[in-house]
């Protein structure tokens, strides 16, 4: 019987725990189909990129946390650095988002979030950096890692989870469906991309309170 209460407990834990990163505060909520919000942020070594410089590509934005273990599944796998390689190579613009605020979990100055992207394998194009939240804000993201692609003509075609699998176990990632690639695939093939969006999972976005 004790062991009974004792599994139950730890159960309600874990669901406690996924609750909180299904859960947290969105501010906006772009809808698929219309303009993706248009930004302008410095990536850690000092550049500025705006979405409309990208126009006529294809984008992808990765809500980046590398302390959260929803991220650290994908990282620690090479999942993700393969994703940023394969369409990359195809011309599609890779770029992580940093919405955490100073003194909050995933936040490091630009000279540390760099080595710690090398030490994690990141093969993005640029890190982004959102310390007051505001593009996070506007795009709504919830969850680190949360997806959003945008299309040439600048229109958002996905957003959501980056799979269907909302784990922190790495050997689940080879069962799940992966929403990044078949949302590419499907795009870079003049096809209707099959899923538009999805539930995001992961660890809540630290924005500034």
């Amino acid at each position: 019987m004790l062991h009974s209460f004792r599994s139950i407990a730890v159960a309600l834990s874990a669901f406690a725990v996924v609750a909180l990163a299904f859960h947290p505060m969105s501010v906006n909520d772009p809808e698929v189909g219309a303009p993706a919000p248009s930004f302008t942020l410095t990536d850690t070594n000092g550049t500025d990129h705006s979405l409309s410089d990208f126009e006529g590509q294809y984008v992808v934005l990765e809500w980046l946390n590398f302390d959260c273990p929803f991220v650290a599944k994908f990282y620690n796998s090479g999942k993700m650095a393969e994703l940023q390689e394969t369409y990359r190579e195809q011309g599609v613009v890779w770029l992580s988002v940093v919405s955490s605020a100073p003194g909050t979990q995933g936040y490091f100055p630009p000279d540390e979030m760099n080595a710690r992207n090398e030490q994690e394998g990141g093969q993005q194009d640029a890190i982004l950096m959102d310390p007051e939240g505001t593009v996070g804000q506007q795009y709504g993201a919830q969850t680190t890692p949360h997806m959003y692609i945008i299309n040439p003509e600048g229109e958002l075609i996905y957003k959501g989870g980056i799979d269907d699998t909302p784990s922190t176990n790495p050997a689940d990632i080879e069962d799940a469906t992966n929403y990044v690639e078949s949302t590419l695939d499907a795009a870079l093939q003049g096809e209707a991309v099959p899923t538009q969006t999805a539930p995001p999972y992961g660890c809540s976005v630290k924005y500034a309170s």
